[in-house]
């Protein structure tokens, strides 16, 4: 499963530069599939393909979030999800919404990071 943000967050940021993926990203600001990856272009379900720099529209304007599509629970850098374990107010559980097996995650990493 990709990890989620809920809304006990406390907006800290500590959890955003853990992110071996960058895919943790303060409420309100827009995101990109490049950012943290190699990914210079992606194509999206029915074969469109963007630019891996276009900016995305943020998941949540009042919390820190993460991009499911980018997540891998931290597969093949560190043996638990990062965020998880600095969050101080355990608001980064697993998102019920996008559930991955661990050789999922592990091909989510190959792919974004050119491997």
């Amino acid at each position: 499963m990709a990890i989620m943000i809920t809304d006990e967050c406390i907006n800290c940021g500590a959890c955003e530069p853990e992110c071996p993926n960058t895919a943790i990203y303060e409420g309100g600001i827009e995101w990109n599939w490049s950012g943290g990856t190699e990914l210079k272009e992606v194509e999206m379900e029915g074969g469109v393909v963007i630019d891996g720099n276009e900016s995305q529209e943020p998941v949540s304007d009042e919390f820190y979030y993460i991009v499911s599509g980018k997540c891998t629970e931290c597969m093949g850098f560190h043996e638990e999800p990062q965020c998880a374990a600095v969050c101080p107010v355990d608001c980064c559980v697993p998102d019920p919404d996008y559930e991955e097996t661990e050789e999922e995650l592990l091909e989510k990493k190959a792919w974004m990071h050119n491997e």
